[in-house]
């Protein structure tokens, strides 16, 4: 029993350690190291939040029933995209030993749940969510209302479809503000592809990692990139959206698209999907040949191994889970789900937790080109600043993944 104490006890200062070195991890390479030592207080708030909404969700009895009745929406949806999927592809999906192929039964129904975004959209409820849940975020983070709408806004509409919304007031937008907006694209996911994350890791750690990121990429750019932002600097922007949102597409002209782009976004997953792992696959079998065995997922798993166990797992577990970190980072988050959902036997429940939350974000190599190419698309400026920023904006939203690692770790 007194065994047991002590083991708890080391866990959560191990943790509070962690939070502390990822907190360090964003200060040193700050552009105003004094202006963020001056935010350290909001940085505790935002702190005390992240840990009271990670209790809310995954220690009481209402996060649960929220989650379960998050999860049980997404499967009820995907029944319904199964709908379409077999009317298109016949027998196709269903066929094979091994079960559904991924693209039918994972990919395919992002084109769906696209949709239905697309429709929440047009009829001016997404916007009303993200106008309030937006201010909320604001009231709470000390940043501006583009900011935090566009937090709120990322987590649904996705890393590159949110400048889209913001299009109108791109050019305009400071440098400064531009990368806390793109972090926070990194550090979120899109509401189109939950469905497909619940089928490879707990949905309440998809849950909880959406809402903890949120918040975490205020706490990591408070650090990282602080400024000031005035409520005239906020008005002068948001002029310009509501002039654009006046222009308005019919139902069938938007929803049209908003398919489209679900069906872009399930091939483009599926193409990095085939690419990445076929280079990892070919990356592994050079490293075993070269080094007697050693793969080069081995290799970053005893990389990410110090701060798997800064993060809260046990230090016999910190280079199997540091491998499924460094998998997400080289290639991308839904390849290392794959593999911690195949392989995951043997960690604890508290590794799988601290893992599986890491992993719900966007932060890897990839994302610097797809946020790059959606803003250049967009404004050859910003796609400028952030293609300049770009090592820096993976490094900002890897620590939120952390940060928010850290806290479910505190919290299992």
């Amino acid at each position: 029993m007194r065994a047991k104490a002590s083991e708890v006890r080391v866990h959560y200062l191990i943790g509070i350690v962690g939070l502390a070195c990822f907190l360090l991890l964003a200060w040193l390479p700050s552009t105003d190291r004094r202006a963020a030592v001056a935010r350290l207080p909001r940085i505790a708030v935002l702190l005390i939040v992240q840990i009271a909404l990670g209790s809310l969700l995954l220690k009481t009895g209402i996060g649960r029933t929220v989650i379960r009745a998050v999860s049980d929406s997404f499967a009820h949806l995907l029944g319904y995209a199964a709908q379409g999927t077999a009317f298109v592809f016949g027998d196709l999906p269903t066929t094979g030993s091994s079960g559904p192929a991924f693209l039918f039964a994972v990919l395919m129904p992002i084109v769906f749940v696209s949709a239905l975004i697309g429709i929440l959209q047009h009829l001016r409820v997404l916007p009303l969510i993200i106008k309030y849940l937006g201010l909320l975020l604001s009231w709470v983070s000390g940043y501006g209302k583009i900011e935090s709408f566009n937090a709120v806004a990322a987590a649904i509409l996705g890393q590159s479809e949110v400048f889209i919304s913001l299009r109108a007031m791109l050019d305009d937008i400071p440098p400064e503000r531009m990368y806390t907006l793109a972090a926070s694209a990194m550090s979120t996911v899109s509401a189109a592809i939950l469905g497909a994350y619940m089928q490879l890791i707990d949905p309440k750690y998809v849950i909880a990692a959406i809402m903890l990121n949120m918040i975490g990429a205020f706490v990591v750019c408070s650090l990282i990139n602080p400024y000031p932002v005035t409520d005239a600097d906020d008005a002068e922007l948001l002029s310009e959206e509501v002039a654009d949102s006046r222009k308005r597409q019919s139902f069938f002209e938007m929803l049209t698209d908003y398919i489209l782009v679900g069906f872009k976004v399930a091939f483009t997953v599926a193409a990095m999907l085939i690419g990445f792992i076929a280079l990892l696959a070919m990356i592994n079998g050079v490293f075993a040949a070269l080094f007697d065995g050693t793969t080069f997922q081995d290799v970053m798993g005893h990389v990410f191994a110090p701060l798997a166990w800064l993060s809260g797992i046990p230090w016999h577990e910190a280079a199997a889970a540091g491998r499924f970190m460094g998998t997400k980072l080289v290639s991308n988050e839904v390849v290392a789900m794959q593999e911690l959902n195949e392989q995951h036997a043997g960690l604890s429940d508290r590794t799988v937790a601290i893992v599986s939350t890491y992993l719900v974000s966007f932060a890897n190599f990839s994302t610097i080109a797809i946020v790059t190419g959606a803003v250049r698309s967009l404004s050859e400026k910003q796609g400028t600043v952030i293609a300049r920023n770009g090592l820096r904006l993976l490094y900002g939203a890897t620590l939120v993944s952390f940060l928010s690692a850290t806290i479910v770790g505190l919290l299992s």
